[in-house]
């Protein structure tokens, strides 16, 4: 069932040391503030929930994975501080994925675009299906995917960064993500991807989780300044939001 709710709904849910987060909205499981207010705040109990040693992420229904940031919330953005609050919002989310001492498992299911190939990125670890395409369009409105660079190109290097978002208008398909790096598998069917997922996380559930957390500190490291860097990225974006050009563009996409 996918959720109706104008803020979207979040999920946690917790079994034998395996907790799956799952977000959903109607406009193909993009974010509103609020829900990634609480997708933060999700990951950040988690990491200190001594009874869940790896995490699953993931979205509603089986079509897109995540669409990216709210686009009525982008719109409606009239002044600076506005601007930086709202693009704060993927930082944050990105700063206590980043932080998480427990590993963070993507089930990638379907197209993703800007905000949602930065969750990914995130992810210690991602399995998606063939539909699993990626786009970082934010050029073409006039901004740029300043927040979530350093988490792509941490993940897929700063040539993979380049090739998605300088060609902001074309879908990569998921072996080419999978060829970078984003993706560890990619499976032909859904029920192929969770049959994976499953087997995966209770392997890892299984390990030691102080090796587990470590592995998690190694892999990150060099990154403790993120949580200024990001805030500083998302003051750029939300500068650019107010520009003439991004305003023309936005009303455009909306017609």
């Amino acid at each position: 069932m996918t959720t109706n709710r104008s803020n979207g709904s979040l999920y946690v849910h917790e079994e034998r040391n395996i907790a799956t987060i799952e977000f959903g909205h109607p406009s193909s499981n993009s974010f509103p503030s609020e829900l990634l207010d609480r997708l933060a705040g999700a990951f950040d109990e988690l990491s200190d929930n001594d009874a869940v040693n790896v995490i699953i992420l993931k979205s509603e229904g089986d079509r897109a994975f995540c669409a990216g940031a709210s686009f009525d919330e982008l719109v409606a953005i009239t002044n600076l501080e506005e601007g930086k609050q709202f693009f704060s919002g993927f930082a944050n989310v990105i700063n206590a994925m980043r932080r998480c001492k427990k590993p963070i498992v993507g089930r990638i299911q379907g197209k993703t675009v800007g905000g949602g190939v930065g969750l990914a990125s995130a992810c210690d670890y991602c399995l998606a299906t063939e539909s699993a395409s990626v786009k970082l369009s934010e050029l073409t409105i006039g901004i740029g995917p300043f927040v979530i660079e350093p988490a792509v190109s941490r993940k897929i290097g700063l040539a993979g960064f380049e090739a998605l978002a300088w060609d902001a208008s074309q879908w990569k398909n998921a072996y080419w993500a999978k060829e970078k790096g984003l993706f560890t598998k990619v499976f032909e069917t859904i029920e192929e991807l969770d049959k994976e997922v499953q087997l995966f996380v209770e392997k890892l559930a299984s390990y030691n989780p102080k090796a587990t957390q470590q592995m998690k500190k190694i892999s990150w490291k060099g990154t403790d300044h993120w949580g200024e860097l990001l805030l500083e990225r998302a003051a750029i974006s939300g500068e650019l939001v107010l520009s003439e050009f991004t305003k023309k563009a936005l009303a455009k996409f909306k017609k």
